[in-house]
């Protein structure tokens, strides 16, 4: 059912505390750079950082929810004193390869994250092995050890800026419908904005498999397949179902949908 189009590849890469590798000779192709942002600690004594990827012309790598093909970012969460961390998305672009729909991005990953430490009142040290997906004409695996610098004392304003730009909630719940299909369970929801990008994810069941979404004729609906590892029809969480709409006014979430 899913298929990844992958090279048996993989680059495991020792990172130099707080610096971005040596492109000519540490780094997987079709990356210039990678590095953690060191960020700071906010008034609640959280660290924000972010994760910064450059890419070669032509490459791209995925976002958190890939689609049909494609290696979405993994962590290793190496360093000390972490706790929850809770990652703040841009919006994907919808990239088509040999017909093959994914959502990613190009030139550069700006990936911002806050870091809740495991002990109030003390530092928080990130290093993480970070597992992703790189494309140019065929995708591959890669893989990075990247320690942060130690945290600034002010916000950084580049890490500020793409935190900002990141998707818009939504109080509102799209209208949906749930049907079953032989493997599996289908949700066909409203959308917001007929003609939009969208994208369609299940949170919470990283093993259920999200098909590409579908539309009807004039935008106004779309209908993804659900399909589970027992291949079976299944009941759905509608407050489960996360729609990302990339529309002309920018991105915007949806979380949870108004079934019946």
């Amino acid at each position: 059912m899913r298929h990844l189009l992958l090279a048996t590849f993989l680059a495991t890469v020792p990172a130099l505390p707080g610096l971005a590798q040596d492109p000519a000779r540490d780094l997987p192709d079709g990356l210039t750079s990678a590095r953690i942002l060191p960020g700071w600690t906010d008034a609640d004594g959280r660290r924000v950082a972010a994760l910064e990827l450059v890419l070669e012309p032509g490459w791209k790598t995925y976002w958190r929810s890939p689609g049909d093909a494609g290696l979405p970012p993994e962590f290793d969460w190496q360093g000390s004193n972490i706790g929850a961390v809770e990652f703040h998305w841009p919006a994907p672009e919808v990239i088509v390869s040999d017909g093959v729909r994914t959502l990613g991005h190009h030139d550069r990953l700006l990936l911002p994250f806050t870091v809740t430490p495991e002990d109030a009142g003390k530092p928080i040290g990130i290093s993480a092995h970070v597992s992703f997906g790189l494309c140019e004409n065929i995708c591959i695996p890669a893989s990075l050890d990247l320690v942060a610098p130690a945290a600034a004392v002010d916000p950084d304003p580049v890490i500020e800026a793409a935190m900002a730009a990141t998707p818009q909630r939504s109080t509102e719940k799209p209208a949906c419908e749930m049907g079953e299909i032989e493997d599996g369970t289908t949700i066909t929801l409203s959308t917001p904005e007929p003609g939009a990008e969208l994208a369609v994810e299940y949170r919470g069941a990283p093993d259920i498999w999200v098909s590409a979404p579908a539309f009807n004729a004039d935008g106004t609906e779309v209908t993804v397949d659900l399909v589970a590892p027992h291949g079976k029809p299944f009941p759905v969480d509608p407050e489960a179902v996360v729609m990302t709409v990339m529309g002309q006014g920018g991105a915007t979430e949806f979380h949870g949908c108004a079934d019946g």
